[in-house]
This record gives C-alpha cells, structure tokens and sequence, in this order.
C-alpha cells in the first residue's frame, strides 16, 4: 500500500527541522514565530490587567472569561495561520514540500538553544559562583542571588529536563499528531502559559492559559520521561510515579524525576518539594550527564516521531 504524500513529507520534515536546529540553532527574533506569539500577548495585557492587583483568593470571572477569549482567539490565528501555510506548502512535491515544512516546523521546537543555556551555566560556575547564579538568571525565573554551587547546577538540570518535554517533545509530538498547526498550538499554549500562567496579578486571568497548558502538556511530559527511562535504564520505571508526584505541578515532576532519578542526584526547590531526596548533590560531571541523557532522548525522537507517522499514516489509509 503506498503512502500518503502528506504523511511522507511530514516525516522528512521533521529530519530537516531537527537538522537545522542543529546547524543554525533560532532565526532571528523579527521572523520567529514564537516571538510573534509573544508580542500579541504582551499586547493583550493592558486589556486583560486594567485593574489593580486582587487579592489571590478573590474570585474574578471577568477577568478569566475575558482572558479565555483572547487566548482562545489567539490561539484561532495561529491555527488558520499554520494551516494555511502547511496547505500551500502541500501544492508543492517532492523535496521541496519536506525542506519548506521543515523550515516552518522549526521555530515550533528548541533543543540547540537549550542545551547552550544550560551548558553556559555550567561553564559560568566553573568561573565564579555569581557568573554562574548571573547566567541561571537567564533561563529561570526563581531568585538565584543566594543559591549555592550545588542549588544552581540543581536549577539548571531541572531547567533542562523541564524544557525538555516543553521546548522539544511536546511539539514534535503535537506535530506528530496534527501537523504543523498541532505544533503551532502547542508553542502559543506554552508561551501563554509562561507569560500570563503566574500568580499574584494573573491568579484569575491567567488560570485559562496555565490550564490549557497542563492539558496539552499531560502526554509529552511522562513520555518525556519514558524516554528518559528508555535510553539510560538506570532507575526502575516503578519508582518514577511516587517521584514525580511530589511536585506541585502536574506535569513537569515528571520529566525532572527521571532525570534525577537516571543521574542519581538530588533535585530540590526549597520549601515547595525534593525529587530523589536520597541522591547526592549534583556535581559539574552531572550537568554534562545530563546534557548527554537529554541528547539521546532527541536521537531517539528523530527514529520514533518519523515512524509513528509514516505507521498513522499506513493506518488511517487501510
């Protein structure tokens, strides 16, 4: 049985995507999509925040109902957007249809940038611990001023194994899924989420997004860290639940417990919860380790993610 033009370009777009994140790593910001994302909803803020800030236990319906309109709304252009040009890239054949869908899937994921961040952080600390706190900084929002050697390199592994299900494997899978626009999707989700999901000023306006967020996250978090799980097989997988449950959040506990459960170490956010609280303080090795095991995760998405499509594919045409 052959198979559809469509499920094959999507499979060899998705090689060419993960192929330019490794040579070029992001486009500029003025043609980044994600950053387009962004600046539509930092321009919804003044709209979504005219009110002073309210008490966190005071419900506010206004502000959720308007809030889920926009985002909702939002969220409605970039589909139109991604499947208007996933369509017109479709009228083209052959290679040229991959390599365009490709360039387009690209800004919906970031593995190359990641992975510097967290490296830079470590090479940071290997010059003074405040370059190192500086450059942690950068890549989360927690305060880092009084953290130690070991709470920074803690941060940054977490850092990489949340953003690893959120940068990389949540899209490629939604793109699995639905194409480019599932993709898209996934990436205004999240950039809603990171923007407008915090408490305080956002507890009832940004309740949509942050939920919208955990329900799109759900399966590429735990298969995040299945992978985890599949290509290092040093921890039991029936230790991993208890682990990821300590968390608040519903979905990155889990990426962050198997990877401290695979590294040995200890993974902790003072006062809110410890993963793997047996384990040792990570030490400059266990970044490099950890870099390494999110790696082999990517390999294994450019294997698994073209196959499972080309097998929905063969499926849905049966």
């Amino acid at each position: 049985m052959t198979l559809d033009f469509d499920a094959v370009a999507c499979a060899l777009a998705l090689l060419v995507a993960l192929a330019i994140d490794c040579v070029f790593g992001e486009p500029a910001a003025r043609w980044h999509p994600v950053v387009w994302m962004g600046s539509f909803l930092k321009r919804m803020e003044p709209l979504l925040l005219r009110q002073p800030p309210w008490p966190p236990q005071t419900r506010d319906l206004k502000a959720f109902g308007l809030a889920a309109l926009v985002w909702i709304a939002g969220a409605a252009i970039v589909f139109i957007a991604a499947m208007a040009l996933q369509w017109a890239i479709f009228q083209l054949h052959g290679w040229l249809a991959a390599l365009l869908l490709g360039v387009a899937l690209k800004p919906m994921f970031a593995w190359r940038m990641l992975r510097s961040e967290v490296q830079a952080v470590e090479d940071a600390l290997q010059t003074s611990l405040t370059a190192g706190r500086d450059r942690l900084a950068m890549l989360v929002s927690r305060d880092t001023a009084h953290l130690s050697e070991s709470e920074v390199r803690e941060s940054a592994i977490e850092s990489l194994a949340e953003n690893l299900s959120d940068s990389v494997v949540a899209p490629i899978f939604w793109f699995v899924l639905f194409g480019l626009p599932g993709a898209a999707i996934y990436r205004f989700a999240n950039t809603a989420d990171a923007m407008w999901g915090y408490r305080g000023r956002w507890e009832w306006a940004g309740k949509w997004a942050a939920r919208a967020d955990d329900v799109l996250s759900w399966v590429p978090a735990r298969l995040t860290a299945v992978l985890i799980w599949a290509v290092t097989r040093t921890f039991r997988l029936r230790t991993l639940r208890p682990e990821a449950l300590r968390t608040p959040s519903p979905n990155s506990g889990w990426p962050m417990a198997a990877m401290a459960l695979t590294l040995g170490v200890g993974l902790r956010k003072p006062g809110v919860y410890a993963l793997n609280a047996a384990g040792r303080a990570p030490q400059a090795l266990d970044t490099l380790l950890a870099l390494d095991v999110a790696s082999k995760v990517v390999v294994a998405l450019a294997v698994l993610a073209p196959t499972a499509m080309l097998l929905i594919a063969t499926g849905v045409a049966r």
